[in-house]
């Protein structure tokens, strides 16, 4: 099964019918890149990249997470300045990249703070 899901992963087969590019993607490959939501490759989620400037609120926030202290989704380092890598968060009160709301249940993904070595997992 790993082989064949490594297979398409090098492989996207095009499709033309009628002028139009169709690219097939396995169904398998996507819930193996995805976890949570979270692009393994891209190191996002929903679209938005998860390093950057972050604002914590309290309703509508972009994520929904929950801190833990084993196996975590995703790793996060809090920086003071430049959160350029995977991981890497800066929290801010103006002008976030994305906002988070903390909660204890039904989370988008789990973080787990860490001083090295941040990521999603």
């Amino acid at each position: 099964m790993k082989q064949y899901i490594y297979l398409l992963s090098l492989i996207f087969i095009p499709l033309f019918h009628g002028g139009y590019e169709i690219e097939c993607v396995d169904s398998f490959l996507y819930q193996d890149i995805q976890k949570n939501g979270i692009d393994k490759n891209t190191c996002s989620c929903k679209g938005i990249p998860l390093n950057g400037k972050v604002k914590v609120v309290e309703h509508f926030a972009d994520f929904k997470v929950s801190i833990v202290n084993s196996f975590s989704d995703i790793d996060v380092k809090v920086v003071t300045s430049f959160p350029d890598d995977c991981g890497e968060w800066q929290f801010v009160e103006h002008f976030p990249d994305f906002t988070i709301q903390y909660v204890s249940s039904f989370p988008d993904f789990t973080i787990r703070m860490v001083e090295h070595f941040p990521g999603v997992k």
